[in-house]
């Protein structure tokens, strides 16, 4: 039956095209923002998803930070041990040579006291961003340890679904305090060859102090710096994952977009043959 008063066809050719520009905007967004997922409406559960990943890359963003400035307070601390051990094995040589009936006590004395002093400077100057590990006191507030943020963990009852938090994982590096380990100023002064022996005995207790905090502080700086190294590979895989769940194929989209352009065009044109159809009607009374 033919109708001037309803028009099926063009109806449903209005509704199919308007289909067509409903993808068609759908696809220049995905082109335009790079993302298939951009909002909660494209797909909410993927949407949910990728909003957790991305606030967890915030957060092991900020992880990397505490473990550059960690993996540097470390890497200042260890050198000034590693200063403080061949300091003491010059001293260690001078007592040495003290132990000669024929050695110049009063030089060997000046000398050995010069060195207890650098070993006091490299002490004091041993400190990043207001941290100290060879002292007793670290940061000045009563603290024994420095405590490095090193990683986030979301597995189990952490879970995002869950409702909880992550667990913040930390390291936490031993203060060396050579501040009272190495009393240096405390040793024997050496005035002949006796005293020059118990010096030595001394400074040789003082080295191996100085050898095994320096070694520690080493093994604390590797493990910081292997940890950041893990960080920053998990954060780009997990930017990957991200990208994989919400970024658009554009490839796909390019050719989605010239497919919906020639849908759109056939679309028009035939609605505009749905709505001339009425005028046949004409010739029924002609």
């Amino acid at each position: 039956m033919s109708s001037i008063l309803t028009n099926n066809s063009a109806m449903v050719a209005l509704q199919t095209l308007k289909g067509i520009n409903s993808n068609l905007a759908k696809t220049q967004d995905q082109i335009a923002t790079g993302k298939d997922i951009a909002s909660a409406k494209d797909g909410s559960a993927v949407w949910a998803i990728s909003k957790v990943m991305e606030s967890d890359v915030a957060g092991f963003n900020a992880v990397s930070d505490s473990l550059a400035i960690g993996e540097s307070t470390v890497a200042v601390a260890s050198a000034g041990a590693e200063q403080i051990v061949k300091v003491l094995k010059e001293m260690k040589e001078l007592a040495v040579a003290g132990a000669s009936e024929t050695a110049d006590f009063t030089k060997i004395e000046a000398e050995m006291a010069e060195k207890e002093a650098q070993i006091t400077s490299i002490i004091e100057a041993s400190q990043f961003n207001g941290v100290n590990l060879l002292k007793a006191d670290v940061d000045g507030n009563g603290g024994t340890q420095l405590t490095v943020l090193s990683s986030l963990d979301r597995a189990g009852a952490n879970d995002a679904s869950n409702g909880n938090p992550p667990t913040i994982a930390t390291i936490d590096v031993a203060s060396a305090d050579f501040e009272t380990d190495l009393d240096v100023a405390g040793r024997t002064a050496i005035t002949d060859a006796a005293s020059a022996q118990t010096a030595m005995d001394e400074i040789e207790g003082f080295l191996q102090v100085a050898i095994e905090g320096a070694a520690n502080l080493g093994a604390s700086g590797k493990r910081i710096n292997d940890q950041s190294d893990f960080v920053s590979k998990l954060t780009d895989a997990m930017k990957s994952g991200i990208g994989a769940l919400v970024d658009a194929d554009m490839e796909a989209a390019s050719a989605r977009l010239q497919a919906l352009q020639t849908q759109q065009q056939l679309g028009v044109q035939a609605l505009s043959i749905a709505n001339q159809a009425p005028q046949t009607i004409l010739s029924l009374f002609r």
